[in-house]
């Protein structure tokens, strides 16, 4: 007799013990990262992630401002078109990373936002997308770490 109160104990220990795994599982797929409201609550009036992203490329924006100052400089020397300071300046640029919108060849080029104190082109770049150089380009990113990453320019 021991051996089947023994048994049924074990059944209802290990019921108990999915039971437990399913209302854990549920409760942290219902909760936010930020401990805010749950899903179907209504949220602040802070921006969200597509206000503060660009929707065609997903990417964050950022002004001019928030940049280095000598990108600012270089964005005039695009605008203005060539001859360039840097040799490589308005190359074309691959987007082998995939970080931009998939986008014909030759559509995006790049140029050097000197870094002071560099002795080399440096990690900083502008990438511009438009049919040509200069002011028609619609599209300016941003990327300091050597196009590991890139922020939209917000016009």
């Amino acid at each position: 007799m021991t051996g089947r109160v023994g048994a049924a104990a074990a059944r209802l220990v290990a019921a108990l013990a999915v039971l437990a795994l399913l209302v854990g599982a549920w409760w942290v797929t219902t909760r936010t990262p930020t401990g805010g409201p749950g899903p179907g609550v209504a949220a602040s009036s802070s921006p969200t992630r597509a206000e503060s992203a660009d929707p065609a490329s997903g990417l964050s924006w950022v002004s001019l401002a928030e940049l280095p100052p000598e990108a600012s400089a270089t964005l005039a020397e695009i605008k203005a078109g060539p001859p360039f300071p840097t040799r490589k300046d308005g190359s074309v640029f691959g987007n082998f990373e995939g970080l931009l919108p998939k986008r014909a060849s030759g559509y995006y080029r790049e140029f050097t936002v000197p870094t002071p104190g560099e002795d080399d082109r440096g990690a900083r770049r502008i990438v511009t997308g438009g049919p040509d150089y200069g002011a028609a380009n619609e599209e300016y990113y941003y990327t300091g770490d050597h196009y590991a990453s890139f922020e939209r320019i917000r016009p």
